[in-house]
């Protein structure tokens, strides 16, 4: 019997996301990163928290000279779209240079 106890289901989880990634032939998941992939990566998360700090100052600035509260809902939400297109973004880049495909 095994030392290890019943497994997580996150565990589980990625036992099954393994095995999807194996069948479908993406391989990328099990190469090692090369420098310019990592730094590439960390390049694109910059870029990222560089927008979404740009976003946040400037939600907060329209935010201070908008009263009226339909207005600052439709800034908010405006805002949680741009957030998303910006995570959005970040990941297809970020999926494209583990792939190999650019930087």
């Amino acid at each position: 019997m095994a030392d290890t106890g019943p497994k997580s289901a996150v565990e589980l989880a990625m036992e099954r996301l393994r095995r999807q990634d194996a069948e479908a032939g993406d391989d990328a998941a099990g190469r090692p990163l090369t420098d310019d992939q990592k730094e590439a990566i960390a390049a694109a998360r910059r870029d990222y928290e560089a927008k979404v700090a740009e976003a946040e100052i400037l939600m907060h600035s329209k935010l201070a000279t908008t009263f009226d509260l339909e207005g600052r809902r439709e800034i908010e939400a405006n805002h949680r779209r741009d957030l998303g297109q910006f995570a959005s973004a970040r990941d297809r880049k970020i999926a494209a240079i583990r792939k190999g495909d650019g930087s």
